[in-house]
């Protein structure tokens, strides 16, 4: 049979590269897994209650309203509203399963084959993934050295194909929230050209405070090109229960419900059903873990200060540290091959993030308990 050339050029996921090293380990100590962007703790209790309260009920294996049951819809426009100071209604919600679905049938909805899309670099691998399935050509929009990146140079990289351009603040891989008034700027020259603004706030909670929250919502026009993505894994430790968000206008709620039809039908009521519980029952439990999950970075940039067995750390925030690694003579895979077989260190190379080999890994640090941390130091000092 034959292939789809755009799938089979393709990469694979670089988390399922990375994993697939530790089967070769024979080292008999624990491995760090710093890899995955995922909590590593169990939810809140109330909100195991609820799951499994709801597992006995007889429509929770039925198909929920395919927009997302209306009481989260509703409790998470109130969340956003309060959070952002704005006026949003539940008809701005679509629940999806995960913020990865989101992406992909937000950005489907606003794309053709050939059409373009920028994506800031170091970018989110999965949405640079689904747009090249999708056929859509990427341009990746280099940073400055504090990876924020520039309006104006964005816009020297928009040509009469470009339909959206993607934000991720705080960023996955490197941490940064992009300040307030660059989020501002970014808007206003998604409204000039009329094309959309993505802005994928996976890790809203644990966002830098000092950059302050977006007002994009108070915007009277901002459902006309602005959309917003969420995910209720990280605030609520429930990733494998896949609960999302597309918060926009009448329009790409519309366009995108289609797409749902036919990947997902909707999200599943179970993973709704936790993540309402959370909004509703959860908050200070949300609020404890955004910072448990700080000092947590408090102590990865200590032990990382005085750059153990070579490594830089070049940004860190939310779940993440963009760490440079520090070997010339290397490839960045063979250093992440090393660590791993050699120091029992698992992270993702910049690779996954970047159009090139720019000697950058991402170190997943909210994964480790404090003890481990300090251990990390310890493991990649061995590596100098």
């Amino acid at each position: 049979m034959r292939f789809s050339e755009r799938v089979v050029d393709l990469v694979h996921s670089p988390i399922g590269a990375a994993h697939a090293l530790v089967g070769l380990r024979t080292n008999s100590r624990d491995l760090l897994d710093l890899s995955q962007a995922a909590p590593s703790f169990p939810a809140a209790d109330v909100v195991i209650e609820r799951i499994a309260e709801a597992a006995h009920e007889p429509d929770v294996g039925r198909y929920p309203p395919q927009p997302g049951l209306p009481t989260l819809r509703t409790a998470f426009a109130n969340d956003l509203s309060h959070g952002y100071g704005a006026d949003i209604s539940a008809d701005s919600v679509l629940i999806t399963a995960g913020c990865n679905q989101a992406f992909c049938i937000a950005a489907s909805a606003l794309t053709s084959p050939g059409d373009e899309a920028l994506l800031v670099s170091p970018f989110y691998f999965n949405h640079d993934m689904w747009l090249r399935l999708e056929g859509i050509h990427v341009r990746h929009l280099e940073p400055g050295p504090d990876l924020i990146p520039d309006p104006e140079h964005a816009e020297h990289l928009l040509t009469d194909k470009t339909r959206l351009i993607t934000l991720v603040s705080p960023g996955n891989p490197t941490g940064v929230t992009i300040p307030k008034d660059v989020i501002h700027r970014f808007a206003d020259l998604a409204r000039r050209h009329n094309i959309a603004l993505i802005v994928d706030e996976t890790y809203r909670s644990f966002r830098d405070q000092q950059s302050g929250t977006h007002q994009l919502f108070e915007n009277d026009d901002w459902t006309d090109h602005v959309i917003s993505l969420h995910s209720f894994s990280k605030d609520f430790a429930i990733p494998g229960y896949r609960c999302g968000a597309v918060v926009g206008g009448s329009g790409i709620i519309t366009q995108s419900l289609k797409i749902l039809d036919c990947v997902a039908i909707s999200a599943p009521r179970i993973g709704q059903e936790a993540a309402l519980a959370g909004l509703l029952h959860a908050q200070e439990w949300r609020l404890e873990q955004v910072a448990r999950v700080r000092e947590l970075e408090d102590r990865f940039l200590t032990v990382m200060a005085n750059k153990p067995g070579g490594f830089e750390v070049v940004a860190s925030g939310a779940y993440f540290g963009w760490v440079r690694q520090p070997s010339s003579d290397l490839t960045t895979a063979e250093v992440v091959r090393r660590l791993v077989l050699e120091h029992d260190v698992l992270v993702i190379p910049g690779t996954a993030f970047t159009p090139d080999d720019e000697a950058m890994l991402r170190m997943s640090f909210a994964n480790l308990s404090p003890a481990e941390i300090n251990e990390l130091k310890l493991r990649l000092a061995e590596f100098a």
